[in-house]
């Protein structure tokens, strides 16, 4: 992955809402670039975010569903 694109993905990432992160994290396709371990710095990247956001709550686990 590029600077470009990984610069172009932490755009995304930090427009996304606590609850869109979360059904991310719970949804996502195996190999999707925000948890990837290849892409480190994105990944890394993506789980600061969303522990700023708050990270998982029982709350937003039980609407998740």
């Amino acid at each position: 992955m590029t600077d470009q694109e990984i610069a172009k993905h932490k755009e995304d990432i930090d427009k996304l809402s606590q609850y869109n992160m979360a059904a991310l994290q719970r949804f996502a396709p195996c190999g999707h670039p925000y948890f990837d371990m290849r892409n480190g710095d994105l990944s890394d990247y993506f789980q600061q975010k969303f522990k700023e956001k708050g990270g998982m709550t029982p709350g937003i686990s039980k609407s998740l569903g």
